[in-house]
């Protein structure tokens, strides 16, 4: 198997729900051995829609790679595991409400004293200091803050919400940016550092166009350009998008609607933006006469935008998918058959056995608790008093390698 970028690195992730995770998930894909600390009843994310056993689409979509152990922080068998793990972990992440780790003793300066190089990382809504930083919050509460909302209009001028989370899962891959610079500086220089992630700096930087271009504005930013947007066909819908001068002339001349290809009032970008109105009207009455198909084969061999509106059975079963390997499946015990979406740089889900399992609640406590040195009656004993909890479920059998 090929060798992973953080092969050797040791990650104590004390992360929930989706953002930490997401971040923890792609470091152990790459190859470092994330020990995900939960508490006895299991990671809050692991209840994010429909479950089966102790798992949910989205536990098993960003804790894959990993190792559990769950452990009651405040039990002294708890705290000794922790103690013991965070003195060689190399990275340690965290994201609870600001300050409840360090009352807990395992803030960044406590594991400083025990780990001078470590690289910590705490995840929150709004970041370790300024006013907001206690106040509690989710994604779809910072799209609202962030204004993502506003920029994602409904067409009656309704803000809306994206229909996924998508500020925790862009929140993990700008930490996870965060995380690889860190680990490379001291893997160079013997540095470690603090990094204070947020799901409020995240949205600001994934709209960062959008923020300059309020202020190009004044506050009104018009669209990019037109036509953008998808229409009704006479069997689903239709996108398309016609940036340029020709490809907007094509598609009015294409599609039967030579008075709106002509119309002096739409010769210019300018003109299109400030007449959207004339050439949406055009779109919604002319679209449904044919289907989605009979348009894309009028409409593409002539390179002009356009795409069919995708449910993800459709996305999944596609042939260009399919061929060009961009899911694979998976099987996950107590759940079933899962795909994969494959990440750029990492091997196919297929070929990686990381991708292909997410740990059930504390199922590598046993291993962890012997990889400190306890034996097999300490073990024993530490679940009996109920500090460490014992597996929900056995390790499933390792593949030969």
């Amino acid at each position: 198997m090929v060798k992973g970028a953080f092969d050797g690195i040791t990650v104590l992730d004390f992360t929930q729900g989706i953002a930490g995770p997401h971040a923890s998930m792609l470091l152990a894909l790459h190859g470092a051995d994330v020990i995900k600390i939960e508490p006895l009843e299991g990671d809050w994310g692991r209840a994010l829609g429909d479950i089966k056993g102790d798992h949910c689409a989205h536990s098993i979509a960003f804790n894959r790679g990993k190792r559990s152990i769950a452990l009651d922080l405040k039990s002294a068998d708890g705290r000794a595991a922790v103690q013991k793990l965070a003195a060689k972990a190399d990275v340690v992440m965290e994201s609870f409400r600001p300050g409840v780790i360090s009352r807990l003793g395992f803030g960044y300066e406590d594991i400083k004293k025990l780990n001078p190089k470590v690289v910590y990382c705490s995840v929150s809504g709004f970041g370790q200091t300024g006013p907001y930083s206690k106040r509690p919050t989710v994604d779809g509460l910072i799209q609202a803050f962030s204004g993502m909302m506003v920029m994602n209009r409904m067409p009656d001028g309704t803000p809306w919400r994206q229909g996924m989370i998508a500020v925790d899962v862009t929140t993990g891959l700008y930490t996870f940016q965060a995380l690889s610079t860190a680990i490379m500086r001291q893997f160079r220089f013997g540095e470690g550092c603090f990094i204070d992630s947020s799901l409020m700096k995240a949205a600001a930087a994934f709209q960062g166009a959008k923020l300059m271009e309020w202020i190009f504005s004044n506050g009104a930013p018009p669209v990019l350009y037109m036509p953008a947007g998808s229409y009704k066909s006479k069997n689903g819908y239709i996108m398309v998008s016609a940036m340029r001068p020709h490809h907007f002339r094509l598609l009015f001349e294409l599609i039967g609607r030579d008075d709106v290809a002509n119309d002096p009032d739409l010769q210019s970008h300018e003109a299109r933006i400030k007449n959207a109105p004339k050439i949406i009207k055009a779109l919604q009455e002319t679209m449904p006469s044919k289907t989605t198909e009979e348009w894309i084969a009028i409409l593409q061999p002539k390179d002009v935008f356009c795409e069919r509106v995708n449910n993800y059975t459709d996305y999944l079963e596609h042939p260009h998918v399919i061929e060009s390997g961009a899911i694979d499946w998976i099987e996950q015990e107590r759940v079933g058959r899962l795909p994969v979406a494959n990440i750029a740089g990492l091997p196919r889900a297929s070929e990686h056995e990381p991708q292909r399992h997410a740990p059930h609640v504390g199922e590598d406590g046993p291993d962890i608790l012997g990889e400190l040195g306890y034996s097999a009656a300490e073990i024993e004993a530490i679940f009996s008093r109920g500090g460490v909890g014992r597996p929900s479920e056995p390790a499933p059998a390792k593949a030969a390698d």
